[in-house]
Order: C-alpha cells, then sequence, then structure tokens
C-alpha cells in the first residue's frame, strides 16, 4: 500500500509517544491513555485520538487492523516507519516554548475577585497532584515505565510548586 506524505504535528507525536509507551490499540484506548498521561502537560483535543490514527496509518506511521468479530473496531499500532519518525523527533535537542493558557490568569487580568478564583485554584492543584501521586506509584511498582515517571515527577513538582505560589499571594486576592 502506497502511503501519502503528510506533515506531523507535535499531536502527531503525541499519539505516537502514547502508543509507544502503553503498545497498541483503539481510538477509545488511546484517548484513555493520553487522558491518563500526557493530558496532564500536553492537552490533546478530544477528536485527535479519533481522527488522527487514520491519517498517521494511511501516511505509513501506524498500522491498522480490524476485529474481526464484536464491534470490529480498529486497533492501531506504531510501524517501524513511525517508530523511526518518533526517535528522530524525541532526539532534536529543540522544543517550541511552552504556552501558558489560564483562564485563572485571564480573569484576574480582567478583574475578577482573586479569592474566589484562588480557592477554586488551590483546590484543583490539590487534586491533581493526589491523582498524579497515585499514578506515580503505580508505575514506580512497574518496569519499563522510565518515561512516564519522569513526566509524573516534573508533574508532581509543577503542581507542588504551584501551590506555593498560590500560597504566597493568597493574601493579595
Amino acid at each position: 500500500m502506497k502511503s501519502k506524505p503528510i506533515r506531523l504535528t507535535p499531536n502527531s507525536y503525541a499519539l505516537m509517544a502514547v502508543l509507544e509507551e502503553f503498545g497498541e490499540g483503539t481510538s477509545y484506548d488511546i484517548k484513555q491513555a493520553i487522558e491518563q498521561s500526557i493530558a496532564n502537560f500536553w492537552p490533546v483535543p478530544h477528536t485527535t485520538a479519533y481522527e488522527e490514527p487514520a491519517r498517521l496509518a494511511a501516511a505509513g506511521y501506524l498500522a491498522v487492523r480490524q476485529e474481526e468479530g464484536g464491534r470490529r473496531r480498529k486497533v492501531y499500532s506504531l510501524t517501524g516507519r513511525g517508530r523511526a519518525a518518533l526517535r528522530e523527533w524525541a532526539a532534536e535537542p529543540t522544543a517550541a516554548p511552552p504556552q501558558l493558557h489560564d483562564e485563572h490568569m485571564l480573569k484576574a487580568f480582567a478583574g475578577a475577585p482573586g479569592q474566589p478564583l484562588l480557592e477554586e485554584r488551590v483546590a484543583w492543584h490539590r487534586e491533581k497532584l493526589a491523582e498524579l501521586n497515585g499514578y506515580l506509584g503505580e508505575v514506580q511498582e512497574a518496569e519499563g515505565w522510565e518515561a512516564s515517571e519522569r513526566a509524573l515527577l516534573a508533574g508532581v513538582a509543577y503542581h507542588g510548586k504551584m501551590l506555593e505560589l498560590l500560597d504566597s499571594i493568597g493574601g493579595r486576592g
């Protein structure tokens, strides 16, 4: 089957990285894996898990097989070409700067009362910290999840530092 050339996006690489880390899966499996892993630092639109696999398969980066029975879902896995593209991209010594897209900050800039926003954000960071620490415990008990462990450690540190920051500015809102 001849593949057509496509432009790979950061979301393409995100999806391939999830398949590399978790193994083959249906679009639903991919969506679940994204939500439990990279969505904590790389939000991916819901539709990406359903549209991007077919696009990557058509270009030869993923293999696709259809289940014989049941719902006859499509199951995607990385091909050698996809694995090579992912490794090449990951090895590049540069990355785009992070982007902060924070509605809390936008509302604060627009003059919203600070304390209700602050309380809601502190509660959210505490919940995320607990969630990530739970995932981290599971990953540290398993073998072969070093990349996930590094990402989770970064997420735990981020939410911990955000709680420190919000605590330091708490009396100013």
